[in-house]
Order: C-alpha cells, then sequence, then structure tokens
C-alpha cells in the first residue's frame, strides 16, 4: 500500500459527505520438534482459556464492538516510527489518543491496527520477535486497544500472514523464534527469499499451523474485535519460489495448486478466530483489481465472496480513479457488488485518500492527472459506495 497524507479538513469534508536420507531425517526430526512447540503452545492456552472460562461472564468475556456499516481507517506501521520509536509507554498512549480522536471526529468507526506487519510482532508474543520499531518495555497492542475501546471504536489486529522479515533483520533475531529456525535448516522451503525478504510458503501444514497459532494467540489475549489480513499472498509468480513443494504436490496446475493453497490458509485463520468467538469479525483486503488477484497473488476472492467459512467482510483495495483505463472505479465497484453472493460476506469499499493531489503513473493517460485536476475525488467515491450494496468504506493515506 502506498502512502500519501491528506489534510484533515479534506478527510473531514470527504467522510462529512457520507536433500539426501540422512538429511530428510535431520529435517523431519526438526519439523517433528516445531510441531512439539507449536502443539504445547496450543494446549496450554486452550487449558488457559478453559480455566479462565469458569469465572463470571462479566469477568472473563469480551463482547466485541462492530459496525453494520463500517467506515474504517488503517493506521499501518511505517508510522510507528514516529509515534512508538525511542517513545515511552505514556508518550506512545496520548499519541495514539490524539489519532484515534481525530478519527472518531472524522465520523470513523473501525480501526485496522498493523499488529503483525513483517514477521514480528507489535504485542506481547511467544511466536514472533518484537517488531522493529518497538523498543520500550509495554505492551503497544493493549494500548491501542484500550485507547480505541475507550472511544467507542472497533479495532481490527491487522496481520500480515505470508510477509515476514528481511534477510538483515533476519540475522538479528535469536534462534528463539521458529522463523528464525526455519531459515537456517531451509526444512523443505518453508520460507524462501523474494527480493531480500522472507516469505511463508502457504504449501506447508506447518506454515499454516504456525500462523493460525498466532492468530490465536491474538484474540484468546486481547479484546480484538476482528482480524484482518490484506494484499500479501504470494510474493512472485515465479515457480522457484515452491517447486520443491509443488513437485511432490501431485497438482499439475502450478496455478490452481497455489488458489487452493490460499484457500486453505484464509479458511484456517477463519476458524482460528471462530473457535475462540463467533463474534469476532475476520476480514480480508485484497487488491481492486479482480483478474490480478488470480494471476499474480493467487487469491480466489470470488470463492471467499460467495462461500460461508472465508471471511465475513471483505475490503477491496479500488484504489483507482474514475478514468482509470484498466480498472475505473465506477465499474470495478460494481463488479465487486456482482461477486458477493454469501449473505454471511459484507463488502466495504477500501479508498485511496493517499492518492488525492498526486500523479496517478498507472492510470494510463486518461487519468494520470485526474487526482491533481479533481480535488473531490474521494468524495465523489464515497457517494457512490453509500448508494451501492456495500457495507461502507475504509481509507488508506
Amino acid at each position: 500500500m502506498r502512502r500519501f497524507k491528506i489534510t484533515a479538513a479534506f478527510l473531514s469534508l470527504c467522510l462529512l459527505s457520507s536433500c539426501g536420507l540422512n538429511q530428510q531425517s535431520t529435517a523431519n526430526s526438526l519439523i517433528t520438534d516445531e510441531l512439539e512447540t507449536l502443539t504445547s503452545y496450543i494446549q496450554n492456552e486452550e487449558q488457559l482459556y478453559l480455566d479462565t472460562d469458569e469465572k463470571t461472564d462479566s469477568q472473563t468475556k469480551y463482547n466485541p464492538i462492530n459496525f453494520e456499516n463500517q467506515i474504517g481507517m488503517w493506521f499501518p506501521y511505517m508510522d510507528y516510527e514516529t509515534y512508538m520509536y525511542n517513545k515511552s509507554a505514556d508518550e506512545f498512549r496520548k499519541a495514539v489518543h490524539s489519532l484515534y480522536k481525530n478519527a472518531v471526529e472524522q465520523s470513523v468507526n473501525t480501526i485496522y491496527i498493523h499488529i503483525r506487519p513483517c514477521g514480528d510482532a507489535y504485542y506481547s508474543s511467544s511466536l514472533f520477535p518484537k517488531g522493529t520499531y518497538l523498543n520500550g518495555d509495554y505492551d503497544p497492542m493493549q494500548i491501542m486497544i484500550e485507547e480505541a475501546h475507550s472511544l467507542n471504536l472497533s479495532v481490527h489486529a491487522w496481520i500480515n500472514p505470508l510477509r515476514c522479515q528481511t534477510e538483515e533483520q533476519m540475522n538479528s533475531i535469536t534462534d528463539d523464534f521458529i522463523v528464525k529456525k526455519w531459515t537456517e535448516n531451509r526444512i523443505g522451503s518453508l520460507v524462501s527469499v523474494v527480493n531480500g525478504r522472507y516469505y511463508l510458503n502457504p504449501a506447508y501444514d506447518e506454515v499454516i499451523d504456525l500462523i493460525c497459532s498466532g492468530v490465536d494467540e491474538i484474540v484468546r489475549n486481547y479484546d480484538v474485535d476482528g482480524i484482518h489480513i490484506d494484499d500479501y499472498f504470494y510474493p512472485t509468480t515465479s515457480p522457484d519460489f515452491d517447486r520443491s513443494a509443488f513437485e511432490v504436490s501431485g497438482h499439475s496446475d502450478l496455478t490452481q495448486w497455489r488458489l487452493e493453497n490460499c484457500n486453505r490458509l484464509v479458511h484456517s485463520i477463519y476458524e482460528s478466530v471462530k473457535r475462540v468467538d463467533s463474534s469476532i469479525l475476520f476480514g480480508i483486503s485484497p487488491q481492486g483489481n479482480i483478474d490480478a488477484n488470480y494471476s499474480s497473488q493467487y487469491a480466489d476472492i470470488k470463492k471467499w465472496c460467495s462461500s460461508i467459512g472465508y471471511c465475513d467482510y471483505i475490503v477491496p483495495q479500488i484504489y483507482f480513479g474514475f478514468k482509470n483505463e484498466i480498472c475505473p472505479f465506477a465499474e470495478t465497484l460494481s463488479e465487486w457488488e456482482s461477486l458477493i453472493l454469501c449473505p454471511n460476506v459484507s463488502l466495504v469499499i477500501g479508498l485511496a485518500a493517499y492518492k488525492q493531489g498526486s500523479e496517478d503513473k498507472w492510470a494510463g493517460i486518461a487519468g494520470e492527472n485526474e487526482w491533481i485536476e479533481n480535488p473531490d475525488i474521494i468524495q465523489q467515491q464515497i457517494e457512490l459506495v453509500n448508494n451501492s450494496s456495500a457495507k461502507g468504506f475504509a481509507l488508506y493515506y
């Protein structure tokens, strides 16, 4: 997601408008060790949950806050360098309170807070290392949740399941963490490097188990209202990314196989959330170009929008102007509306507030200057969304 700051006044205007045998044996042993670690963790968490469930509901059960019509806003991790890095807990709390209060004043009711962006955790985790911008001894997620809920904001914990650290960052992580062990042992290519960054491979049960254990860790330990993932699925179309797994899969169609891997990942996350509390929402924010979801990232969005058991809401990033030559906004919105065939799935439209006032070099000749020449594009798009079947919108800026 690209970023571009817009003024509070403008946002207000918009919102108010609307290997050999020995090697294999060693690898199997290492995999078994990691699975035992995950199993032990899950069992401990389950027992903790069961023990506390004996208390009264008022002591233990949190009732999630969610709205039929979302007005959402993403809070990405890149901004943590400004208001988290080298900041005390009190300084951080004051900063997020100010941000969230401003959001509420602009009619926002749902926020997506980035708490696991790159294989690191901005919360208390036994599975993932501390976030890059967190150098204090406090729990930023707990503070963010407390400040948001004090303002009646719905809090959706935003994670990137497959994207991990860069090679340089991974070198500084201790061997206590599972993904670091996988990178060192290269067990069955559970992780691969693409353009200098590690990514988990969703073809493996061990990977999906780790991701779901991480989701379980969040929904059991924090009063979140939802879990949210965005458009970081397969990072490349190159067959080299998961060649060894594909060769032993028994499949002949790489594209279909990868689609099925992502379906299994998404369904597993959904089930992990619902096992803890069926009223916690699970949402997905894929890219807005429907065809590109299939051709580049292997995200089976048509299935997710038409079937029970994949998501509660979907937020396509329709980050296009009305004159975009590939995906003009109005037509793309209509296409996404037609995909929502499951009554349990709500459509929320992601809007590119960051583009206002800037050149859109990927929009073609007709649309490259549209965001510069028309200062009310977001306002027009909100009005169109409000007259569609969508259940709200979310702004990224």
